[in-house]
């Protein structure tokens, strides 16, 4: 399943590049940063369902996310563009994977070869809790937003990316069925580098 999904990515990746370099107006991007999310839940869970743990109400997960980014042709400094993203995190034995696209919208006010961007986004959030077995497959969406630098011509340094998401993890409401558990929202906190092309 895991292998299945990677090369589905993968084809993805490849075929945006080739369409990338035949055009040769646009810009497509590939990127793999690390990533740190603080999920957070107003509900203390417990069981053998509780994503952050027994009887706590946040968490830090830490992992990759990598993603590809294609910003459409412009002759003035506000692109539009369109980015998939995955991120794979772990925290105290639970799991969680977050697969998201949505559009860009990248703006450069500045002399300087710096460029600001936001993404509202959505997608599939997978979760798994420390003693669960089970995944749970729910709805995401959310909003990333963040500052790229241009140190040489085909890589950017993500000097920051910070975004905000809500996922219904599992827990003794999505599985059990037995407690009103709320949506979990996620901080996230990124950084790395960003290789263009053509």
């Amino acid at each position: 399943m895991k292998l299945r999904y990677f090369a589905t990515v993968v084809l993805l990746a490849l075929t945006l590049t080739t369409v990338a370099a035949h055009a040769q107006t646009g810009q497509a991007g590939l990127y793999l940063n690390p990533i740190a999310i603080r999920a957070s839940n107003s509900y203390a869970d417990s069981g053998p369902y509780a994503f952050l743990g027994q009887n706590s109400t946040s968490a830090v997960f830490y992992g990759v996310n990598f993603g590809i980014l294609y910003d459409f042709p412009s002759a003035t400094k506000l692109t539009f563009g369109m980015d998939m993203r995955d991120s794979i995190l772990h925290a105290n034995n639970a799991g969680l994977n977050n697969f998201l696209v949505g559009p860009r919208i990248v703006a450069k006010p500045f002399k300087r070869p710096a460029s600001l961007y936001i993404e509202p986004v959505v997608g599939l959030g997978i979760s798994r809790a420390p003693q669960a077995i089970l995944h749970v497959k729910k709805v995401e969406y959310g909003v990333y937003g963040g500052l790229d630098y241009t140190i040489y011509h085909h890589i950017d340094w993500r000097v920051f990316e910070v975004g905000y998401t809500s996922l219904q993890t599992e827990s003794s409401e999505t599985v059990g069925g037995t407690a009103a558990v709320p949506s979990t929202a996620m901080i996230n906190f990124s950084t790395g580098f960003v290789f263009r092309f053509p």
